[in-house]
């Protein structure tokens, strides 16, 4: 595809506004002057600084990416787990009697020993 002479000329001018933005360091007026969409030539020195903020800004957004889809995994992974928590936690209804307090969940045997035996120090050593 060969270039008409006015599209040469704005490329060219296009090529030096963007190499001066980034030599000025004001890189979002190089992105809103076109620094993404624009074709830099591999073959071409003038093209270099061009081209390496390119694919700076592409690795960036690489890893922008990559950091979104992480923090959605993990977040993710925390409702499951949240959902999973509060599955486990659930109190069971006794259908059996309407109207009544669920009772509380059995202790295991050791815990139970245990409660008994801080209830009795705290009563001063009575035992029930």
């Amino acid at each position: 595809m060969t270039r008409t002479p006015n599209a040469g000329a704005a490329h060219d001018d296009l090529r030096r506004r963007l190499r001066a933005l980034l030599a000025d360091g004001d890189l979002d007026a190089a992105l809103q002057a076109g620094l993404m969409e624009f074709a830099a030539d591999r073959d071409s020195e003038d093209d270099a600084p061009l081209r390496q903020a390119q694919a700076r800004l592409r690795e960036a957004w690489a890893a922008r990416d990559r950091h979104r889809a992480r923090e959605a995994r993990l977040a993710r992974i925390a409702a499951e787990r949240e959902a999973r928590r509060r599955a486990a936690s659930a109190p069971v209804i006794d259908a059996a009697a309407p109207g009544t307090p669920p009772a509380a969940p059995a202790l295991p045997p050791a815990a139970a020993a245990a409660l008994a035996r801080a209830r009795a120090r705290a009563g001063g050593g009575r035992s029930a």
